[in-house]
């Protein structure tokens, strides 16, 4: 772990995510896990709503999570036997550690739906940093099973709940290289009225 603000800074200055593809194991253990996933509650949440869950995906259950995919995607975009359909069941990636993020904004609340949608893509993002300060890497995914709602049903999503995201954690197989970052002066700008 961190433990100085320096190793801190340096981390968020140099984290990186991966692809899957470019991730193997180990994942994370049990212990690990529940590290990563308690980090990943320690965000911004304006009225402390914790408006997003973690639904960890055990590799155990990949296969039948792998089925589930194919049925969704078979269903909904009506496809039969196609290249596509490898890189569905791939998606279950039996050698990571896979966490579901679910939005679950509580509706007709003081706080905006947007604020805490907003909490959740930073509890996604927490992850990732949780898991580089273990020495693992990350990826969040969305794609077409994030905005499947049989996916999200299966899930365990209420009709108004949606994925956040696809969070995979496992040990960086090659080395991150870094891409182009927007120049900050085009990102930051000063206000002045």
């Amino acid at each position: 772990m961190l433990n100085d603000r320096s190793s801190a800074f340096a981390l968020l200055s140099t984290r990186r995510s991966l692809k899957p593809k470019e991730l193997s194991g180990p994942a994370p253990d049990a212990a690990a896990l529940e590290q990563i996933l308690r980090v990943g509650a320690r965000v911004p949440d304006h009225g402390k709503l914790a408006p997003w869950r973690f639904v960890v995906v055990p590799p155990a259950t990949r296969g039948a999570f792998a089925d589930l995919l194919e049925r969704a995607y078979r269903a909904e975009q009506g496809a039969s036997e196609d290249a596509n359909l490898t890189k569905v069941r791939e998606f279950a990636h039996p050698d990571l550690a896979l966490i579901a993020v679910l939005s679950a904004p509580q509706p007709n609340h003081k706080i905006p739906v947007w604020e805490q949608e907003l909490s959740a893509g930073a509890a996604c993002l927490n992850l990732l940093h949780a898991a580089t300060a273990l020495g693992f890497a990350g990826a969040w995914l969305t794609g077409w099973a994030a905005y499947s709602s049989a996916v999200a049903q299966a899930l365990g999503a209420a009709a108004h709940e949606r994925i956040a995201g696809f969070v995979f954690v496992g040990t960086p197989a090659a080395q991150p290289t870094e891409r182009e970052r927007p120049p900050i002066e085009r990102v930051a700008l000063m206000w002045n009225p």
